[in-house]
């Protein structure tokens, strides 16, 4: 009868392998020493990518540099006085701001709304619930050509389907934001949805069937138990959205360039406006620090926020 053969610890992996030496050869130390840098590699790159243009750009803020200067130089915080005192620059943030409240509190309302509906099981909610993210699977700057096919008060398809003739035009100055705000809505109102159906199918059971049997009526759990709970969900969908909203660029200058006028230019859109049409580099550098640093603290809040509402949803904060 054949004696087992003796084992011993694997330098590599810490198991067994048989003493004869079958099995892989151990790996040396200074390979093993070298693998978490190895793996970290793809991380740091991503970061340098990040970080070296945001960085590049600070510095084109503190510079004169523009495609008439051929050699720019340090000129302080001159940029940032001449921005913040131009009255187009308050215009772009009074748009953008407009803009993305109005687009995320709708998107916020319809997508909750949305998710309720299918919530409920039934073989209509089933197939609406994947037909409702073909928005997301189209690039916004393609949805903005469709739109802007159908706003055409001469061809488009809308004002023949509700019945506004040919004299309503979707795009005109006073109805430019308001259409561009309708085309958000429909690209991006369903990732709300989805974000907050996962949430509500996430939360426990006990509760609610505990007050069915107690008689509480339908509104009274939405109110009492399932918003608060799914409060945190929501706020997740309103952060994504609202600095989304605040860096829009795509759809809003396929629909309308920033225009009739600046009725929809934003602040992305003023700062490709100075940076890549009127060729002053610095100016358009400096408008999307200010955005960076609108879109960073505006971030820190609702973070904040969101962290509250997740421990009063955990019932450690009253």
């Amino acid at each position: 009868m054949t004696a087992p053969a003796r084992v011993r610890p694997d330098p590599d992996t810490g198991g067994r392998r048989p003493a004869g030496g079958a099995g892989p050869a151990p790996v040396p130390a200074w390979r093993r020493g070298l693998r978490p840098y190895v793996l970290s590699l793809p991380a740091v790159l991503i970061i340098v990518g990040i970080l070296y243009p945001f960085l590049l750009g600070a510095y084109y803020a503190f510079l004169n540099y523009a495609a008439v200067v051929p050699n720019p130089v340090f000129v302080g915080l001159r940029n940032f006085i001449t921005v913040l005192s131009d009255p187009a620059f308050w215009s772009s943030v009074r748009t953008t701001l407009v803009y993305a409240v109005a687009a995320t509190a709708l998107e916020t309302v319809l997508g909750v709304g949305i998710a309720l509906l299918l919530n409920r099981s039934s073989l209509v909610g089933r197939i609406f619930e994947r037909v409702l993210i073909l928005p997301l699977m189209i690039a916004p700057v393609i949805a903005g050509v469709l739109w802007k096919l159908m706003f055409n008060p001469q061809f488009g398809v809308l004002n023949h389907v509700l019945g506004l003739g040919r004299t309503f035009d979707w795009l005109s100055e006073s109805h430019a934001l308001m259409s561009v705000v309708l085309v958000d809505l429909w690209i991006f109102t369903p990732f709300v949805a989805v974000l907050v159906l996962a949430g509500i199918r996430s939360l426990p059971k006990e509760p609610f069937e505990a007050s069915a049997v107690d008689g509480a009526s339908w509104f009274y759990m939405f109110r009492r138990l399932m918003l608060p709970m799914m409060w945190p969900y929501i706020l997740v969908a309103v952060i994504f959205r609202f600095m989304d909203s605040l860096k829009i660029f795509d759809h809003v200058y396929v629909l309308t360039a920033g225009g009739p006028g600046d009725a929809t230019r934003t602040l992305q859109i003023s700062a490709y406006q100075n940076s890549i049409i009127n060729f002053n580099y610095s100016v358009g550098s400096t408008y999307m620090f200010l955005l960076w640093a609108i879109v960073f603290v505006t971030a820190r809040y609702l973070v904040s926020v969101l962290g509250k509402a997740q421990r009063r949803a955990a019932g450690s904060e009253a």
